[in-house]
This record gives structure tokens, C-alpha cells and sequence, in this order.
């Protein structure tokens, strides 16, 4: 067959691929989450079951995204398993809003680690929100200019950004606990106010928005050497690493600044790190926080464009998302594209806060529908070797199940946020059937 310019080669190892899902993971909810997890929760045991709860089902998702993955290995797979078993139209919904949330929560993170390391570069009395603009966009367009080089090129920087930010991770929730004896006593935890189920409900929403983000690997199943059989292994290494680190650094902050302390702490790392080395600690953690931002950016950019490039092979986007370059490997449109829906929201983002209802509430409904998958696929015929995941049915329907309950809480607790959601994965519909017409009367127009 003739190369038409759009065949994707695997260039990807097991390796590259787990620290992708890692990075995708760990951005820079594990610095911003506890805060809010230890307030919602109002007790040290219900503190460590949001979290250990939440790993575990998240280990699940991981397993189904697993065999997912296995049985329809293709670029953009997120989109194109969609669109196979259920209906175009549903899949570039459910995109539409992925993409454009996708970009503008990149573009927050971007600023969030551009909030820790202004301090550490700029002299006091500059202007902050300039300086976290500033940095913000550099990181962004130098991330955007590494990917544009190369896959692999992006690849190589994210295993780069992966490692320092696991041994950062490790290495203070290590000398955290060591050092705990020595860092003061823990504070005290307030009586709660409500019964344990409603709190633990609460604390789940941002548990998961911390561990989301492992599933768009899915977008990278053609990019990897022997997908079937190395998608599953890449997938579980790099969530079982997720929440290793996750309960180990969790058990340094409360042992440190007890759970009430950690409540307070609407940036518990720094304040974790300055309990333990004083004012250079806090240094130390701000540029840890960067560069766990800025692996999180780079694992984004690497991974959105092959969800255009199967979107337009449905033909609900130009064929231009289609070409990619046969040296470098890179989609130029896609990723253009993509960087328009970062750097525009740059200009316009409100707080991490705010985006995080959003975003948890849209990728709740997202991945419970793409997790679904699961079953049509298992009931299709299938000669290759493929991943099955243990427990099948029973699991992958309480992740479902999981999913749909934490959509549900922030309908119920942020119901305007929520309804913006709804509203943006709507007028999903219209686009797509007016690009579909658009396309159509371009093939037309080139017959005659």
C-alpha cells in the first residue's frame, strides 16, 4: 500500500508509555488535592480511605482502560473505540468537550507551576500575575517546540520530567518521614459535623481528579511497539507507581502536619517542606511542583493530537488532521490546533478551584461511557492475544458505577458548573453534523 503521508510507526517502548501514564496522573493535583480531601473528610481514617478507595478504583479503570487499549490499539483509540462501538456522533461529543477541557486544564497546571517557581526566579516586587503569565506561556511554547521536533523527541523529555518528579516525589515524602519526630506536634483534628458517608462521598471528587488521566493513554495505541501485549503491562506499571507515591506522600503530610494542618494547607507541599528544611525547602518543593507541571503539559501535548488524527479519519475533521510528518512522526496540524486551546485559555483561566468541578464532572461521564466499551468488545470475535482483566463483569461495572456516582455528586453540589458541562458536551452534536455536511460537500466538490 502507498503511503499516503498519514501511517503512524510505533516508536514508543513499555517504558516511554508508563511514564507517560504516570505524568498524565501526576501533575499537580497531589500538590493542590490533600488540602481539600483532609477538610471534606474531617477525620485522619477517612483521610487515608478517600485516598486508598480511590487507587483502588482507580487500578480498576486502569485494568479496563487496559484491555481496552489491547483490543483496539489504534492512534486516538479514546475517540475511535467510542465511535466502533456506540456511534460517531456520541465519540466527537464526548471529545469536543475532552479537547477543549484538556487544553485549558493543561494551560492551568502550566500556571499553577508557574505560581511556584515566580518566587524562585523573579526578584520580590515584580508583578506577580505577569510573572506567572509569563512563565506559563514560555513553558507551554517550549514544551509545544520539543514536541514539534519529534515524538520521540517528546518522548525523551518526558521520561526526563517523569524520573525527577518520582524521585522528588520519594525522596521528600522519605526524609519527611524520617525527619517526622523532629518537625513538631501534629495538629489536632476537628470533631465533624456530619455522618462519615456524606464526607467520604465528598473527599472521593478530588481523590479522583487526582488520579485521572491514566485512561488518554489510549490516544497513544498505535504509537507503541507490540501494543497488545505491552499496553496492559505499561498501563498497570505506571498506576501501581501513581498510587504507591500518592499513600506515601500522604502518610508524610499527615504525619507531619496532622490532618487538620494539612486541611489548612492550600499548599501542603511547601508547607510540609518547610516544616521540615525551612525557607530552602520551600524552594526545593516550588521547583519540584514545576517540573511535575510542566511533565504533565508534556505528556498532554504528546497524546491530544492522535485523537484529532482518528477524528478526522472519521471524517469529522479536515484531512489536514490527518497528515503526519513521515521524519518527526508529529501531527503539525493537530498540534497547532492544540496549542490554540491552551494558549487562548491562558489569557482567560480562572483558578484551579474553579476547574476542578468542571473537569471532574466531565471526565467522570466521559470515561464511564469509554469504560463501557468494554463489554461490547468482549463480546466481539477476536483470534490475536489480547489482555482480558480479571474479575470481568463485576469490576468494570463498579467502576462504571463508581463514576456515575461522583458525575453525580458535583450535579448535586455544583449544579451550574455541572450544567455547563452538559451544555458544551451538546453542542458536540450540531458541530458534528455540520462538519460531516462540510466534509461531504468537499468530496463532491472535488469530483466534479
Amino acid at each position: 500500500m502507498a503511503d499516503d503521508g498519514s501511517r503512524i510507526e510505533p516508536r514508543l517502548s513499555t517504558f516511554d508509555t508508563a511514564m507517560v501514564v504516570f505524568s498524565l496522573v501526576v501533575g499537580i493535583g497531589i500538590f493542590r488535592t490533600p488540602a481539600i480531601v483532609a477538610g471534606a473528610a474531617g477525620s485522619t481514617a477517612l483521610f487515608f480511605t478517600a485516598w486508598a478507595t480511590a487507587g483502588v478504583v482507580s487500578l480498576i479503570g486502569a485494568l479496563t482502560f487496559a484491555e481496552i487499549g489491547s483490543r483496539h490499539p489504534r492512534a486516538g483509540g479514546y475517540y475511535g473505540v467510542v465511535a466502533d462501538c456506540y456511534h460517531p456522533t456520541l465519540a466527537f461529543m464526548l471529545n469536543w468537550a475532552q479537547a477543549l477541557m484538556q487544553g485549558a486544564g493543561a494551560a492551568g497546571v502550566a500556571f499553577i507551576g508557574a505560581d511556584y517557581l515566580a518566587p524562585v526566579l523573579l526578584p520580590a516586587g515584580l508583578p506577580a500575575p505577569h510573572a506567572a503569565l509569563a512563565i506559563a506561556v514560555a513553558t507551554m511554547l517550549v514544551l509545544l517546540l520539543l514536541n514539534y521536533r519529534g515524538i520521540r523527541s517528546g518522548a525523551r523529555a518526558q521520561n526526563l520530567l517523569s524520573a525527577v518528579k518520582i524521585a522528588m516525589i520519594a525522596g521528600l515524602a522519605a526524609v519527611a518521614l524520617l525527619l517526622t519526630p523532629h518537625a513538631g506536634p501534629t495538629a489536632a483534628v476537628p470533631a465533624p459535623l456530619t455522618p462519615w458517608l456524606p464526607r467520604l462521598a465528598a473527599a472521593l471528587i478530588p481523590c479522583f481528579y487526582a488520579y485521572g488521566g491514566y485512561q488518554m493513554t489510549m490516544n497513544l495505541g498505535a504509537d507503541l511497539k507490540d501494543a497488545r501485549r505491552r499496553f496492559p503491562l505499561a498501563i498497570t506499571a505506571g498506576m501501581l507507581t501513581v498510587v504507591a507515591l500518592y499513600l506515601l506522600l500522604n502518610l508524610a503530610y499527615q504525619r507531619v502536619l496532622g490532618t487538620a494542618g494539612v486541611a489548612g494547607s492550600k499548599l501542603v507541599a511547601a508547607t510540609l517542606s518547610r516544616a521540615i528544611f525551612g525557607p530552602a525547602g520551600e524552594v526545593a518543593v516550588s521547583l519540584a511542583v514545576f517540573v511535575s507541571a510542566a511533565g504533565f503539559v508534556n505528556a498532554t501535548i504528546l497524546q491530544m493530537p492522535r485523537s484529532f488524527h482518528a477524528m478526522a479519519l472519521d471524517g469529522v475533521l479536515p484531512r489536514a488532521f490527518l497528515r503526519v510528518n513521515a521524519t518527526t512522526q508529529v501531527q503539525e496540524t493537530g498540534l497547532l490546533f492544540f496549542a490554540a486551546t491552551m494558549l487562548v485559555p491562558a489569557f482567560l483561566l480562572g483558578s484551579f478551584e474553579k476547574l476542578l468541578n468542571y473537569v471532574i464532572f466531565t471526565d467522570a461521564i466521559t470515561i464511564a461511557v469509554v469504560a463501557s466499551t468494554v463489554f461490547v468488545l468482549r463480546r466481539r470475535p477476536f483470534a490475536e492475544t489480547r489482555f482480558s482483566m480479571p474479575g470481568y463483569p463485576v469490576l468494570p461495572a463498579i467502576y462504571v458505577l463508581c463514576l456515575l456516582g461522583v458525575a453525580a455528586s458535583v450535579l448535586v453540589a455544583e449544579t451550574r458548573l455541572a450544567l455547563t458541562g452538559i451544555a458544551i458536551l451538546l453542542a458536540g452534536w450540531p458541530l458534528f453534523r455540520f462538519g460531516r455536511r462540510l466534509m461531504a460537500a468537499g468530496g463532491a466538490s472535488a469530483r466534479r
